[in-house]
């Protein structure tokens, strides 16, 4: 699969919304099927805000379709979109401080996976590692999506759903646990905030033997900090209520470090939250941001998330175009081929 860098979004929000809803309009229907089927391909856009690369893993479930990657390079400032079939399920994470030689042999200081390369290759991340997880046309056609802190934390994940219907809230970690991480969960001199469960293994923190059920595994000290910090994330293996959210036909927006210094300091200090992030931020090539950042702060507080205001910006809106393109264009050739 070939890797497509954003840098040159639509230059007039008109212009983008006319071809956006053609797009989307081809995506109605099946034009070679006499079954009038509807297609519809779930795109992921990787966002990469660190001021450092990360290299995501992918891992698809057991059944699940695989994708057309299991692990990819994402530079500082760079997007990276890709197609998901209906019916995916699987979990995304960054991998950070890796080193890789020519050949593409090498190893990741967190999120690593073992295989020795940059493909992950069906492998999943050794803790601690932030996880993204997601299963798409699940229970009643929704969507389901979380991002997870119960394998521990090593960079800040946030998902945006872009464009769907019935909820589609953001959820994420914004917030860098690793300078809050307690003495005891710290990973030698690895860097991440393992779980309790990881630094312990004792059944209590992991949720196993007798305490694999919800009423006798409850919050420890430890999941109620990852919790206090990101009070929509996962932090304990029973902590579905407040950190599942659902959709229905959205695309999705995972973006690492997704805090600039303005929106960091008002989740440290939630009284600067209106006169310090309220404001649009100046964009730099590859960036990615609605018009509005308040949704930061509400993430930090675990509040509604506001609405949004007007149409999407250029660049994800340029996303949907090419996804829709290409979604119309494998509709097509496998229509063809039988």
């Amino acid at each position: 699969m070939n890797h497509l860098f954003i840098s040159s979004p639509p230059t007039t929000m008109a212009g983008t919304r006319a071809f956006l809803l053609f797009f989307l309009l081809l995506l109605s229907a099946d034009p070679f099927s006499d079954r009038g089927g509807v297609v519809h391909c779930t795109i992921f856009t990787f966002v990469n805000r660190c001021d450092y690369t990360v290299w995501p893993g992918v891992l698809s479930n057991s059944g699940s379709p695989p994708l057309g990657t299991t692990g990819f390079e994402l530079p500082p400032g760079s997007s990276l979109p890709f197609q998901a079939p209906t019916g995916w399920s699987g979990r995304f994470w960054g991998r950070t401080h890796c080193s890789f030689d020519a050949s593409g042999r090498g190893s990741c200081a967190t999120g690593e996976c073992g295989s020795g390369q940059v493909a992950c290759e069906g492998a999943g991340a050794a803790p601690p590692a932030t996880l993204a997880e997601f299963t798409l046309a699940g229970a009643s056609g929704m969507d389901f999506y979380d991002v997870s802190l119960v394998d521990g934390y090593n960079l800040p994940v946030v998902v945006e759903a872009i464009g769907g219907a019935g909820g589609c809230s953001p959820t994420g970690c914004a917030v860098d646990l690793e300078a809050r991480c307690p003495a005891e969960l710290r990973s030698g001199d690895s860097e991440g905030c393992r779980s309790a469960c990881e630094a312990f293994g004792s059944p209590e923190y992991c949720c196993s033997g007798n305490f694999a059920n919800p009423s006798t595994c409850q919050p420890s000290v430890y999941s109620e900090m990852f919790k206090s910090a990101c009070p929509r994330a996962y932090s304990y293996a029973y902590d579905d209520a407040t950190s599942t959210f659902t959709c229905s036909g959205a695309d999705y927006f995972i973006t690492f470090c997704p805090s600039s210094s303005d929106s960091q300091k008002s989740i440290q200090d939630p009284a600067a939250s209106t006169a310090t992030i309220t404001q649009p931020r100046t964009m730099g090539a590859g960036d990615v941001m609605l018009q509005n950042d308040a949704w930061l702060a509400s993430l930090a507080t675990g509040s509604a998330a506001p609405a949004w205001d007007g149409a999407l910006i250029d660049l994800s809106a340029a996303v949907l175009v090419v996804g829709a393109a290409a979604c119309v264009l494998i509709l097509s050739s496998f229509t063809l081929a039988i």
